[in-house]
């Protein structure tokens, strides 16, 4: 997943670069490439294929807090720890 993204991102920074390059081309000509054919696609495509990584590490946390809810122990008194020091 992560070769692809890497390679759409290096295609879109060369249209970009060609762009902002070019004698007819300019530099928000070349934003908006990079925007419009690099980043937003690829956050895009990102979130969606990362959806199911999500969907199970959201299960792992919920299954581990379950078997985790009743084996906390007690909250322990302030046994052995020192006592605040008083002004004279």
């Amino acid at each position: 997943m992560y070769l692809v993204a890497i390679a759409w991102g290096y295609v879109a920074l060369m249209m970009a670069a060609a762009e902002a390059l070019s004698p007819q081309g300019t530099l928000f000509g070349a934003f908006v490439t990079l925007m419009l054919y690099g980043v937003l696609p690829l956050g895009l495509l990102m979130y969606i294929l990362g959806t199911p990584g999500r969907k199970r590490r959201r299960q792992a946390d919920e299954l581990a807090a379950q078997r985790d809810a009743g084996s906390h122990p007690a909250p322990r008194s302030a046994e052995g720890l020192a006592a605040e020091r008083e002004e004279a």
